[in-house]
């Protein structure tokens, strides 16, 4: 069971971020030695060659001066300043045999005998001998003196590889807590990172039980995480929405088919039960006929609502005179209007033109006319106006009937609801859920101002052709 959580743990985000960031932290940790080390190492290599090639120089200008006399004391100057850090000093002959070393003792660890193997030169190339046990080496530099002498001054590596080896030593000791901390780094930062995908699964597994008010708490932080975290949540919102919607919308439609079809159901039954009155049985017939008819009228408009607001609608768009459009829709409604004792009043210029479906924009026009016709009282008011306001052409249908509260302003556009709570007049409750749909599907807009008893003004705004 340990081992089966282990390897789940190693197969986590969080575990692959903190061991690339501890692997990348301690490479870059070596890095950083090796660099410093090598730094470090050349720098001691060349205060070492300073000193040999400065103590060489003034050396020979002391036997070109005062010759071997001259040299031997200084020799003897140098032995008492360089008590505790001499230097490697050899006088050879012109065939490179030792003629005389300073201090021979203090350089036990070498095998002398090998530099008369090794020609020295004035070209300033270092004569490296190693020691007897290979730990250390001795850097010899040479030059040429009078009568073909020779004199080669060195210095051990001794001192200069024990501050290395400390160095060594010191950066091992700090590389333990230095792993230690990279990794405890790397998984407070890998654990801080991921807090919003925690929450994130937090939230989708409380949304699996049916916890749909769940969502991430956002950090503020402005980053991808936290930009990630409110897209989550404005999409949890809209599904939210979304499913309200649906969830009215099947009692709705529920609600408005159960009337229909009750009625529906009712015919027939009076039918089986009038035996073989005929004419009875063809009524109940035409008024089923007629149901249906509305059932179906319901249902197409349905669809073409659902078409329309997700973008599926297909519209034969055309370029159209608005003026002539409106004509024709007016001319349908104006003996109803009569008949109610109401007079439409239109005006359109001539020429201006949209690019529509003209069939759906004449729907559109018509459950409006049909609604201000409903609504509005014997003796009422209706004008319909169309006017080009910079690139927009505006329809704009007003009414001097009932007029709409402000409460049941926002949901004149939901499905099947209907503003005559008593259902004292004919309609599905879909006209106006119909008009948004199709403008909204020609990228236009509409919208309302209404007063209750002093009518409504609905207006469509659409792109102008120009």
């Amino acid at each position: 069971m340990y081992l089966k959580h282990l390897l789940k743990i190693r197969k986590t985000v969080g575990f692959r971020l903190t061991a690339w960031y501890s692997v990348i932290f301690i490479l870059s940790s070596l890095l950083l030695f090796v660099m410093a080390y090598f730094f470090l190492s050349s720098a001691l290599q060349r205060r070492d060659r300073k000193t040999i090639l400065l103590e060489l120089g003034g050396l020979s200008t002391k036997y070109k001066t005062g010759g071997m006399i001259s040299l031997k004391k200084e020799l003897k100057i140098e032995k008492k300043i360089r008590k505790k850090n001499p230097l490697f000093i050899r006088i050879a002959g012109a065939k490179n045999n030792t003629l005389n070393i300073f201090l021979p003792y203090q350089w036990a660890e070498f095998d002398l005998k090998d530099l008369e193997k090794i020609a020295p030169n004035n070209n300033r190339k270092w004569i490296r001998l190693p020691a007897i046990d290979d730990k250390y080496l001795l850097e010899v530099a040479s030059t040429r003196l009078l009568e073909g002498h020779w004199l080669q001054v060195g210095m051990s590596t001794e001192k200069r590889e024990m501050v290395l080896e400390r160095f060594r030593e010191t950066f091992v000791v700090i590389m333990i807590p230095l792993v230690l901390l990279g990794f405890i780094a790397g998984f407070f930062l890998s654990f801080r990172s991921l807090r919003p995908i925690r929450q994130l699964i937090g939230t989708v597994q409380s949304l699996d039980i049916g916890k749909m008010e769940a969502r991430v708490p956002s950090s503020g932080t402005g980053d991808e995480l936290d930009e990630m975290v409110r897209l989550f949540n404005g999409m949890m919102e809209k599904i939210k929405t979304l499913i309200n919607a649906m969830k009215g919308s099947l009692d709705n439609v529920a609600h408005g088919f159960r009337t229909p079809m009750t009625r529906f159901r009712g015919m027939a039954e009076m039918a089986l039960q009038a035996g073989h009155d005929a004419e009875f049985c063809r009524e109940a017939l035409a008024d089923c006929i007629e149901e249906s008819d509305r059932i179906l009228t319901m249902l197409n408009t349905l669809m073409d609502i659902s078409e329309a607001e997700t973008g599926v609608m297909n519209l034969d768009r055309k370029v159209v005179d608005i003026s002539a459009l409106m004509d024709g829709v007016v001319d349908l409604y104006r003996y109803v209007a009569e008949e109610k004792s109401l007079s439409i009043h239109m005006s359109a210029p001539h020429g201006l033109s949209v690019a529509v479906d003209p069939d759906r924009i004449s729907q559109v026009l018509a459950n409006l006319l049909d609604n201000a016709i409903k609504y509005t009282p014997a003796g009422g008011q209706i004008s319909i106006e169309a006017y080009k306001r910079q690139a927009e052409a505006v329809i704009r249908i007003k009414d001097t009937g009932a007029g709409i509260s402000h409460e049941e302003l926002p949901m004149i556009w939901d499905r099947l609801y209907r503003a005559d709570p008593n259902h004292s007049l004919k309609g599905l409750g879909l006209g106006l859920s119909q008009v948004k749909a199709i403008i909204q599907a020609h990228n236009g807009r509409v919208d309302v101002v209404s007063k209750p008893g002093k009518g409504s003004t609905f207006s469509i705004y659409l792109l102008a052709d120009l």
